[in-house]
């Protein structure tokens, strides 16, 4: 059986992904930005409605993965939120200026979750690292559960040899999450070449908004396009890829 993680961007998405019959949610904020930690609010009501393993992202901010002082003392005042309310886990990951994982910081985010029962995804930070090798050894050291990865590529598909070589180094130690592109039309393919057990999308759908009167005048962010729709996660979607995912090849 594959895993689902859907990569929820709200309490909506993180349900429509419940119904869909994922198995976890990344529940974050702010995916234009690659996803910031939601806020305590969306934490606290998506806890309550969710009977399937909750993980939060744990980033202040978009942008590297290289953080401030104050920004980590805000990532470990996060962590202990999630614990507080009784999430699943923690998805998160720091790097030094060279590429290198901050194994110091990232121990202790881990440590903390840890100690309070909760588990550890290191995310896409990794893609971004100067030897993906040495950092995944360094990410099992930490005691993290999994990888989020694409391989170090813009999507999973196109970093498919690099997940591949990666479940190989792994051999068992850690999990290893294929994410970024995840769809219907090539999740079965994704799983085919790399041999992950565990996949991650967003799997959005694009919804009108119920207003009825409209200014066409303004535009309030700094994204152009229809003020009046947003996305949210797709009951189908979900169900397609986790059917495409675990389809039997003939």
């Amino acid at each position: 059986m594959i895993l689902l993680e859907v990569c929820a961007n709200s309490i909506m998405s993180a349900m429509a992904a419940q119904e869909g019959g994922a198995q976890r949610v990344e529940l974050c904020a702010d995916l234009n930005e690659g996803g910031t930690t939601p806020s305590p609010g969306q934490i606290s009501i998506a806890r309550e409605k969710l009977h399937i393993k909750l993980y939060v992202l744990i980033r202040p901010r978009g942008s590297d993965f290289l953080y401030s002082d104050i920004e980590f003392k805000t990532m470990l005042a996060d962590v202990q939120y999630c614990i507080d309310v009784g999430c699943d886990g923690i998805v998160t990951g720091i790097l030094k200026a060279d590429g290198t994982v901050d194994k110091e910081r990232c121990t202790q985010l881990v440590q903390l979750a840890k100690q309070a029962g909760l588990g550890a995804t290191f995310h896409r930070a990794f893609d971004m690292c100067v030897d993906q090798f040495q950092a995944l050894e360094d990410i099992i050291d930490m005691g993290f559960e999994r990888v989020l990865t694409s391989g170090g590529r813009s999507t999973a598909i196109e970093g498919s040899r690099a997940i591949a070589e990666l479940v190989k180094k792994a051999d068992g130690r850690i999990s290893i999450m294929a994410g970024s592109g995840v769809a219907e039309i090539n999740v079965a393919d994704l799983i085919l070449f790399t041999g992950v057990k565990e996949i991650h999308g967003t799997l959005l759908t694009r919804v009108k908004s119920k207003m009825q009167y409209n200014n066409d005048h303004i535009v309030m962010g700094s994204n152009y396009g229809d003020e009046y729709a947003y996305e949210v996660t797709s009951v189908d979607r979900v169900r397609n890829v986790l059917f495409k995912a675990n389809e039997k090849p003939f």
